[in-house]
């Protein structure tokens, strides 16, 4: 996580919020409440993630659909870890889309921008937030160790969706998205259509492979850069540069199986699958 460095283990020197809301209205006194606290670590649960401070609060922050966060370091280019973030040039945080900035004693700035506003930044008290709205209910993380072949094979039991849409849901699976669904259903070759409660015992454990094996490239590639997404130093992702079926229609299926790769919408979802080798 290129953010750690310059946030966990750090304390907050400064915080200013440029309006009042993303998704939702920022939490009262929420710059002040920020100011002055340590993080005392930084964790990731589902699609959120989670800043705990010293001061009893965690700030829970949600890129939305075209959030970023950016982290530039005073001075000229500075290594923080194994990172190396861009410098931070006195107008860095400023521009019309840039609604939270955050300076931590790194010394680095770091800045949130969100065009379509659909991302959140909030306080929630640390000891009550597995029960808070937000997070109640969320399924099992893909990377634990909890997340196996008896526990996919008896969340899917019984469930008349197609295997695709069970993967979305974040009461089943917390934190898979739209391309890595795509991209782990064709390696474990199962199709998006088959109903979740039809991928038996002899299909559970490769799709769990599978699942964790896409989630870990993506991790090791810096994500998938498509339209808005960049690692925190400014850098593109480069797992799209990896798919196998996302976003390719009409290309051949990678597996020289002689199919082409269709593209059908479930869920109001653009799923990209190989309709002869995914069964």
């Amino acid at each position: 996580m290129g953010l750690r460095p310059a946030l966990e283990k750090r304390r907050i020197v400064f915080a200013e919020t440029r309006r009042g809301d993303l998704r939702v209205p920022f939490p009262r006194n929420f710059a002040k409440r920020l100011t002055g606290r340590c993080v005392t670590s930084l964790i990731r649960r589902a699609k959120y993630l989670l800043a705990e401070l010293d001061s009893g609060e965690t700030l829970v922050i949600h890129l939305g659909m075209s959030g970023r966060l950016s982290v530039l370091a005073e001075g000229c280019a500075r290594k923080l870890g194994r990172y190396v973030y861009d410098t931070a040039p006195a107008e860095a945080g400023t521009g019309k889309h840039d609604h939270v900035v955050i300076e931590t004693d790194a010394p680095a700035r770091i800045v949130f921008t969100d065009h379509r506003r659909f991302g959140l930044m909030t306080l929630i008290n640390t000891k009550t937030i597995g029960s808070d709205p937000l997070f109640e209910g969320l399924g099992i993380e893909p990377l634990s160790n909890g997340f196996d072949a008896t526990y996919l094979e008896r969340a899917l039991a019984g469930k008349k969706t197609p295997i695709k849409s069970a993967m979305l849901d974040q009461r089943v699976i917390a934190g898979i998205g739209n391309i890595y669904a795509c991209e782990a259903l064709f390696r474990a070759r199962i199709s998006p259509k088959r109903l979740a409660k039809n991928v038996g015992p002899s299909l559970v454990a490769p799709l769990v492979s599978a699942i964790k094996s896409v989630l870990e490239d993506a991790i090791k590639a810096g994500g998938s850069s498509l339209r808005d997404h960049k690692r925190v130093n400014g850098e593109l992702g480069n797992f799209q540069h990896h798919f196998q079926v996302y976003d390719r229609q009409g290309k051949r299926c990678p597996n020289d199986c002689g199919g082409l790769i269709k593209r059908i919408v479930q869920s109001g979802r653009s799923t990209y699958y190989c309709a002869k080798c995914q069964r």
